[in-house]
Order: structure tokens, then C-alpha cells, then sequence
């Protein structure tokens, strides 16, 4: 007897101090993101499961700022393209179901499809976002056509049946047209409209009775309002229609309900272990069936964690859904407020925290605390303001070179020069050792007419940084020793081009210029580095032209801090 009690003893005193390290963890959790909306870098709602159990589940901030309706864990929030891990699940239920193939093409399914394209693309390529489909959501599409219903033939027809961007399976580009394809093929493999099925598959029988097939005209009890930030507070996020992202983003979810559906991955009760071992397959950027697949690292550790996740981003709405399959833990954040640019940062700390080791602390943005100061008092009030908070509060605010970088061109673009000029050089001041305070300083200078200034600047940005491309095309320019082109080779690049989420980009020859817009931007100008090569200093992005055969201009392509977007002319 005695033996028994000791050992159940023991249990005990093992069950409660693994609660209390819970507790703990929870602690810093709700410790951490408080901050985070305190500094107005999250709004919305959070749930952390460790080892499949939730151990924090709260909300933060106003689900309706207008009428001071606070955050709760069932508050509904659209959920963007984690919408697209939903239909994934049913396209591989039907795979299961032998009603279709992975390897077939998308025309077998939607005949009506263009066939020259269609005929070249399978299921898979539409999942993995490797079809070479144009996606719609451009800036043209949410500037034109984002507030119209469409039906889903009609919408087919009319914004996915574009020129193939690459040859299917060569190249990965996230593409929301994929998604939609994969809805109406969902519609007419079945018969039913893509809602049903959602629900009749899915949410009905894992009880997510607190998520569905968002449309605006309904009453849906709990609904989250949208926002933007801007500076200084937010505003409504403009209207959408949400026939529109349809299966690739028109969900919503609740933080609980999707750690129903966390949970369910787990077993068979939604797709068979053949499923989804296809669903959680990388491919091509370690992208599998509607869910990035990758190993972190845990903090500074050798450690590292297998992560399935994906976000989520639509008007007024960011969220974000990581798995750590390794011990079953998952974090859910759900935000209604369409900047999510912290999501990240906080995952990584709930990993810490998990994981028992130190987070990054949540630090106030320099740039917004001094943005009303800048912008009513000028650049020096907003200098003197900067040193007294670096020295009265070191740790609340970011300080970092990035913020009085963003600052600066905040104020270059509402045309206060000579503001801008005194924050530029205040970020010289405090990172004199890297190079691009000293290129956005250039840029200013130059702005302003100073081109003694804005050479001396740029040179030193190119002495710190020798391989920074457009410090040299900005310096070249000045001394007026430019790469030349003829004209009759740039009107070969003359025309419109479709910039996906930047809009239109529209390309003319002004004299012996070559320009460039993007729809809703100011003008540019391409600054030639070789044939079919070109720097735009002012955004420090390199612009390639590309050609057939005959030589004839069929895209442009921008490289711009890491990233590629690649813009097919417009016939």
C-alpha cells in the first residue's frame, strides 16, 4: 500500500508542476503580445496549444473600434488564403474518392477552360502553385473589379484564362487564380456549390460551427469589423466583394475552431494518411497542398522544428496558423487589421517562450511616436524628440535603421524635403557604418537639387557597400557618364506590362529617358546598366526586359530587395 501511494504521490507532484510550468509559459505569452497591442502592432486574437493542449486563448484590442467592441476568442475573423488549406483537404477527398486525379489536366474538369493553356496544366500544378497561371489579384483587379459580384463561370472566364507566365512545374508563383480553378472544379466534379461541400466535408463534421464561406449580406453573429493602420490610428478597410477570393481566401474562423481543424490533421477523420502525406510533401519553394513546409531554427539554438503553416491576408484582415508538428503545439493569430508585418516576430517568440528559452521584447515603433512631431513641428523638432526618448527610454522603442529610414521617406513623399534631409541624417548619425542611410540621404540631396551632397552621399553608401548596384547607377548619372541606349532600342519597351500586385506598369521613352509607372505611382526613370538591363535608383530595384526569339518584348522582370516579380506585356 505504501508503494502505491507513493507512487501515485509522485504522479501528482509531476501533474502539478507540469501545470505550473503551463501556467508559466501562459504567463509570458499574454505578457508578450499585451505588448504588442499595447503598441499598436496587433488587434485581434491568439490561441497557443503545447503538446495538443491549449494553454492560452484570449483577445486583444477592438473586434468594432467604432462601438468599443472588444476581442474575444469566438470572435469571427476572415482568414485569407489559409482559406486555401480547406480546399486542398477537399480536392484530396475527391482524389480519395476517385472523382479526380492529381495528374490530370484542369480541362478534364472545366471544359470550357482554354484549351492551349488548360491542356498544359494538371490538379497538382494548381495546388502547389506551380501552374504558370497569372494570378488575378493585381492592382488593376482591386482597383477596378474588387467591389463587383461575379458568378464563378463568369469570373473564370473573365480573370484566369491569361497567357502562361512559365511552362507548368518549372517555376513556383503564388497564385490566387489556382485556388479559385480549384473551386470551380470542386462545384462541377460534384454539383454542389463550393460552401456546401465546405461545410458538408469539413466544418460539419468536426463541429467548426463558428466558421464558414464568408459573404457580406448575412448576419454572422460575432463578426469582426476591418481595418488599416495608419499613422497616427486606423481607418475601414475598403469594401470587397467576397464572391471574389472565393477558394482561395473567402473563410472565416475563429482561433478556436481552427485548433478543432489543427487537431483533426492529426487523425483520419478528414483526410486518409495517403492524403495527407501529397498535403505536407514540399515541392517547389517548400510549398505543399495549401501549407508551407519547413525546419526553424529554435531560437539562437542548433535546434530545429518542423513547422506547417500558412497566412492569411485580405482586405482588413491578417492572420496567421503555424503547426509544430513535432510536438503537436500550434499558434493561431487572427488580426483585424490588414498590416500583420509582426505576426512573425510573434510566432517566434510564442516558439521561444514554448521551448523555455528568452523572447525578443516587443519595442514601440520610433518612426509612428515621431510622426506627428515630424510632420506638424519639422525634421528638427522630430531629431530632438528622437534623442530624448534614446536617452529617458532606450528599450521601449525600436531604434533601428529601418524606422528613421521609414521616417524619412514618409516625409520625402509628402514633399518636405528638408525634413526629411535632418532625419536622414540623423540615421547617418546613429549607423555610420551602414550604407543605405547614406544612399537615402543621396536621394534627397539630390531631390532637392544638391547634387555636390548628393554625391558625396552616394559615393560613400557605394565606398561602404561596393556591390550596391544603384548607389553606382545614381553616382554614374551625376557625373554624367550613364550607360547610353538608343532610342530605337528602348521603344522596343514601350507599352504596358501586368505588374500583379503593383498594377499596370506602363513603360514610355521621353526624349532619350526611358520611364516607367506603376498604376497609382509616380513616374520613374530606368537608368540603362546594358541591353534590355536597367536600375531604378529611386527604389533601389533592377528592371530586365525580356524577349522572344525575334526579338520581340514580352516581359519585364524586377528584382527588389531579394524579390521577383515578373510582369508579362499587355497585348
Amino acid at each position: 500500500m505504501r508503494l502505491k501511494r507513493t507512487f501515485f504521490l509522485l504522479i501528482l507532484t509531476f501533474a502539478t508542476a507540469t501545470a505550473a510550468i503551463a501556467q508559466d509559459k501562459a504567463a509570458k505569452i499574454e505578457e508578450m503580445v499585451k505588448k504588442y497591442q499595447e503598441y499598436g502592432q496587433f488587434n485581434g486574437a491568439v490561441l497557443v496549444a503545447e503538446n495538443g493542449k491549449v494553454i492560452h486563448k484570449k483577445g486583444y484590442g477592438m473586434a468594432n473600434m467604432e462601438w468599443g467592441i472588444a476581442v474575444s476568442p469566438d470572435t469571427k475573423f476572415r482568414i485569407g488564403s489559409v482559406t486555401k488549406q480547406f480546399t486542398a483537404a477537399i480536392i484530396l477527398q475527391l482524389v480519395d474518392e476517385g472523382k479526380i486525379k492529381l495528374d490530370a489536366k484542369m480541362t478534364e474538369y472545366l471544359p470550357k477552360y482554354r484549351k492551349e493553356t488548360g491542356d498544359k496544366v494538371t490538379i497538382h500544378h494548381l495546388l502547389n502553385h506551380t501552374s504558370g497561371i497569372p494570378s488575378y489579384t493585381n492592382g488593376v483587379f482591386f482597383r477596378e473589379h474588387s467591389r463587383d459580384p461575379y458568378t464563378v463561370d463568369e469570373f473564370v472566364e473573365k480573370f484566369t484564362q491569361g497567357d502562361l507566365e512559365f511552362e507548368p512545374g518549372s517555376k513556383f508563383r503564388y497564385n490566387n487564380s489556382g485556388y479559385f480553378l480549384l473551386g470551380a472544379i470542386i462545384e462541377k466534379v460534384t454539383g454542389n456549390s463550393y460552401a456546401d461541400e465546405l461545410k458538408k466535408r469539413i466544418l460539419d463534421p468536426l463541429g467548426m460551427k463558428n466558421t464558414g464561406y464568408d459573404t457580406s449580406s448575412p448576419l454572422i453573429k460575432n463578426r469582426a469589423q476591418g481595418y488599416d493602420k495608419v499613422p497616427g490610428g486606423y481607418r475601414n478597410a475598403a469594401y470587397l466583394d467576397m464572391g471574389l477570393p472565393y477558394a482561395a481566401g473567402s473563410m472565416y474562423s475563429t482561433v478556436e475552431d481552427l485548433y478543432t481543424w489543427d487537431q483533426a490533421l492529426y487523425t483520419d477523420k478528414v483526410l486518409s494518411a495517403e492524403s495527407k502525406a501529397k498535403m505536407f510533401t514540399p515541392g517547389l519553394q517548400n510549398y505543399g497542398y495549401g501549407f508551407s513546409i519547413r525546419d526553424q531554427k529554435i531560437g539562437k539554438t542548433d535546434k530545429t522544428t518542423k513547422i506547417i503553416a500558412h497566412g492569411g491576408g485580405i482586405n482588413g484582415f491578417n492572420c496567421l496558423l503555424t503547426r509544430l508538428v513535432d510536438g503537436k503545439h500550434l499558434i493561431v493569430i487572427l488580426d483585424n487589421v490588414s498590416q500583420g508585418q509582426y505576426h512573425n516576430a510573434m510566432t517566434r517568440n510564442v516558439i521561444n517562450i514554448l521551448n523555455g528559452l528568452p523572447y525578443d521584447s516587443p519595442k514601440m515603433s520610433i518612426a509612428e511616436a515621431l510622426h506627428d512631431t515630424a510632420n506638424k513641428q519639422g525634421g528638427a523638432a522630430a531629431v530632438a524628440q528622437y534623442r530624448k526618448f534614446k536617452q529617458d527610454d532606450p528599450e521601449k522603442y525600436d531604434f533601428s535603421e529601418n524606422e528613421l529610414n521609414n521616417l524619412g521617406y514618409q516625409l520625402l513623399g509628402a514633399g518636405k524635403t528638408k525634413d526629411a534631409i535632418e532625419i536622414f541624417k540623423l540615421n547617418i548619425e546613429m549607423f555610420p557604418k551602414a550604407f543605405n542611410p547614406y544612399d537615402s540621404l543621396g536621394e534627397a540631396y539630390l531631390k532637392a537639387g544638391d547634387k555636390i551632397n548628393a554625391l558625396a552621399n552616394y559615393k560613400k553608401s557605394v565606398e561602404l557597400n561596393p556591390d550596391h548596384v544603384g548607389g553606382k547607377a545614381a553616382i554614374a548619372k551625376i557625373e554624367g557618364r550613364e550607360v547610353k541606349v538608343d532610342n530605337s532600342e528602348l521603344t522596343k519597351y514601350e507599352g504596358e506590362y501586368d505588374g500583379g500586385p503593383i498594377g499596370k506598369i506602363k513603360i514610355w521613352v521621353d526624349g532619350t529617358r526611358l520611364m516607367a509607372q506603376p498604376a497609382g505611382q509616380s513616374e520613374q526613370e530606368l537608368t540603362p546598366q546594358g541591353k534590355g538591363v536597367f536600375f531604378v535608383a529611386s527604389v533601389n530595384a533592377k528592371v530586365t526586359f525580356e524577349s522572344d526569339s525575334d526579338g520581340k518584348t514580352t516581359a519585364l522582370v524586377i528584382n527588389q530587395n531579394g524579390q521577383e516579380l515578373n510582369a508579362p506585356k499587355l497585348k
